[in-house]
């Protein structure tokens, strides 16, 4: 059942489901704001940083796609408390932990906890406002899901000028709770009344999929490529993910069926949303570290130098569903990844030597094309399925902002990682093999041991020197790969994206599905948007 909420309650309900989301999102981005602090407390090393960060991602994106599913099928409110109370409890328990083994652990269960709570929120949204309201509040959950991570940093930063750096689980704890509570009181109780049988295999094979990818990206980094960890991870990666796409094409109820792909709308939506957050949490990762290693701020400080990023993303998105109507999805959803790729190639050109101006207006950049693409692309994709299928889009939302997360937070973080650790080789050829393999290993250490190193005279004071610089080139390829990446997306979507995303009447029917292979629908699948999904000549859209 799938009823529209009563007109009172639509704004108290948009604003537990914006809090939820909140939470999840400030659980990514507000750590880095604590990186630096947690590394020297904890010697973690550079790659076991990465997978801190990256492990509550993992499996949040591994877990989405199941998570979606049993939402669907057996209640979204439910789910949405079951993630909830898995969070918080998790986050609860890492309050208390310091050795980095158990903290990347401690990680993974909260992003478990995430994975059940995302989807529900925008599946909420779709099933529980009606389609005159449903683009506005769409534009309200991409507002949230872009700047809420800086709202998420600004709210670290405050506690971490005053407290240690696992203060930040306390926030995480207070908003699980916030959170459970409004979820208990406003949230209507819904489920799909036809939901497909739960895809057990799939579900494994594309954890096994996304898993080992992210595994091979941070361990190849640290290991070397043709280490045999890494060249397992990625064995075991490219037999899940074909694996994972040859087991839903033969599912008359899949997971999530390859074909929709297919569709325009559905398709370029979802590269256009792992894109941007391929670029957005690799940056969240890498400039923060930055702005406290080598400038110098402090994490309240460093917090606020991003302030600018959701006064321009928020507006922007909120207002995005009305540009995209008038000028169309492709243009302005390849307008805004060519914003964002510009804003990172500004950011490759930092030094040690700050200018907040040039950061500040890369930023600007950066925020105003999250704003532009996120919304559109987030509506293509929900407008471009039934109704009744909106747990299979607000899942494949989720998916590709956390499969960019996850990416981002890896490829950029082995850039960083690898990069530093060869630009230090010269500087390190004097000292002995177990403090070259410390300084080496992280940043952190040189800055927590700056007054070790400075007994060491001229040395150490290059040392430092040489531990910025080479950080600082590090983060130049990160950020250069980081724009590409957005700026070859950019092309992809303004040349295949549909100018305006058109709902499917009917999903795609796999083999062994009431099709057979050769006839006429099957031999034209993917050339034509209308013959593949069975929409109308004019469907209606997701308006603002």
């Amino acid at each position: 059942m799938n009823d529209v909420s009563p007109a009172s309650k639509r704004p108290l309900l948009l604003g537990v489901i914006a809090l939820a989301l909140m939470m999840v999102v400030s659980a990514v981005s507000g750590l880095n704001v604590a990186l630096p602090d947690l590394a020297v407390d904890t010697g973690a090393t550079q790659t076991q940083v990465t997978w801190i960060v990256d492990a509550y991602t993992l499996a949040f994106v591994a877990l989405l796609l199941p998570a979606g599913a049993i939402g669907d099928r057996f209640g979204r409110k439910g789910v949405l408390m079951a993630g909830l109370v898995v969070f918080g409890g998790a986050a609860a328990v890492a309050l208390f932990v310091s050795d980095p083994t158990t903290l990347i652990a401690t990680r993974a269960v909260m992003g478990v906890g995430a994975a059940a709570v995302m989807p529900v929120t925008l599946s909420i949204i779709t099933t529980s406002f009606p389609e005159e309201e449903r683009g506005r509040a769409v534009g309200v959950w991409v507002g949230v899901a872009g700047g809420g991570a800086v709202l998420g940093l600004f709210a670290s930063g405050i506690l971490l000028e005053f407290f240690a750096w696992n203060s930040f689980f306390a926030l995480n704890v207070v908003l699980a709770t916030l959170a459970l509570i409004g979820t208990m009181a406003v949230v209507p109780a819904s489920r799909d009344d036809q939901a497909p049988r739960l895809d057990v295999v799939g579900a494994l094979l594309a954890m096994v999929g996304l898993v080992g990818l992210v595994l091979g990206i941070i361990e190849g980094a640290e290991r070397g490529w043709s280490d045999q960890v890494t060249v397992v991870a990625f064995g075991l990666s490219a037999a899940g993910l074909v694996g994972f796409v040859l087991w839903e094409m033969s599912r008359s109820e899949p997971l999530l069926d390859p074909r929709l792909f297919g569709v325009r709308g559905f398709g370029m939506g979802s590269l256009t949303l792992t894109a941007q957050f391929f670029g957005a949490f690799g940056f969240f990762f890498i400039a923060l570290q930055y702005l406290q290693y080598v400038v110098g701020l402090s994490p309240l400080l460093a917090a606020c130098a991003m302030l600018p990023m959701p006064f321009t993303l928020i507006p922007l998105a909120r207002n995005a569903p009305r540009i995209a109507d008038r000028f169309g999805t492709n243009r302005v959803t390849a307008l805004g990844l060519t914003l964002s790729a510009t804003g990172l190639l500004g950011m490759s050109f930092l030094g040690v030597d700050f200018a907040y101006w040039q950061f500040a207006a890369a930023l600007v950049l950066f925020a105003a094309g999250m704003g532009l693409a996120g919304t559109p692309a987030t509506s293509a994709i929900t407008g471009s399925l039934p109704r009744d299928k909106q747990g299979v889009a607000s899942a494949m939302n989720d998916v590709s902002r956390e499969l960019g997360s996850a990416l981002g937070i890896a490829v950029l973080g082995s850039a960083l990682s690898a990069g530093y650790r060869e630009g230090m080789e010269p500087a390190v050829a004097g000292l002995s093999p177990e403090l070259a393999e410390r300084v080496q290993s992280s940043i952190a250490f040189t800055e927590a041991g700056s007054q070790q190193l400075s007994r060491m005279g001229p040395a150490g004071e290059q040392l430092i020197v040489a531990a910025q610089q080479s950080f600082v080139d590090a983060i130049g390829l990160a950020f250069l790969i980081a724009a590409v990446t957005l700026a070859v997306s950019a092309v992809v979507v303004g040349v295949a994206a549909p100018r305006h995303p058109e709902v499917a009447s009917s999903l795609v029917r796999p083999v062994g599905a009431g099709a057979e292979p050769g006839t006429p629908d099957e031999d034209r699948l993917g050339s034509d948007e209308s013959t593949l999904t069975g929409t109308t000549k004019n469907p209606p859209r997701v308006q603002a």
